[in-house]
């Protein structure tokens, strides 16, 4: 079972959308933005994500809003960091897509819509490739690999 709302400390940034708490209990935890989906490190953007994330949130207060545990044992998460809605900051920013196999706020396309038009962010690169494309093609390309080795 999931706990209810908490406060942490945020004292990790993996990528634009995880982060590393640590709670009331001293206990660390891998928080996965719910969602958005943020470019990977190799990717356009990635690294710029990870520090847009780093400048919201580290070292802050952040309240999380648990949804669901990932295949990872990661937290899935709304999360705020004093006040600002990371999750959608990160979108509107340019930082993350939507992630459309998981998202329930609608309002997360609004923002997405606007950055885009904007051309904030990887909204800025003429054809940016969302990460769950560019992790399916990655893949592939390992496997053809393997295959060839």
């Amino acid at each position: 079972m999931l706990p209810a709302i908490f406060l942490a400390t945020v004292i990790g940034i993996s990528d634009g959308d995880t982060l590393t708490v640590l709670n009331e209990n001293k206990q660390q935890v891998k928080i996965r933005l719910a969602e958005i989906d943020a470019p990977e490190a190799r990717q356009p953007f990635g690294s710029k994500s990870k520090q847009s994330l780093s400048e919201l949130c580290f070292g802050k207060q952040a309240q999380i809003k648990p949804q669901v545990k990932d295949r990872y044992g990661r937290t899935v998460a709304r999360v705020s960091c004093e006040g600002i809605d990371a999750n959608a900051e990160q979108v509107n920013r340019g930082m993350a897509w939507v992630y459309r196999k998981y998202a329930k706020d609608h309002a997360l396309y609004v923002l997405q819509h606007d950055a885009k038009v904007e051309k904030r962010g990887l909204w800025s690169d003429p054809s940016p490739t969302p990460p769950w494309e560019w992790r399916k093609s990655t893949r592939h390309i390992a496997i053809q690999l393997l295959l060839y080795a």
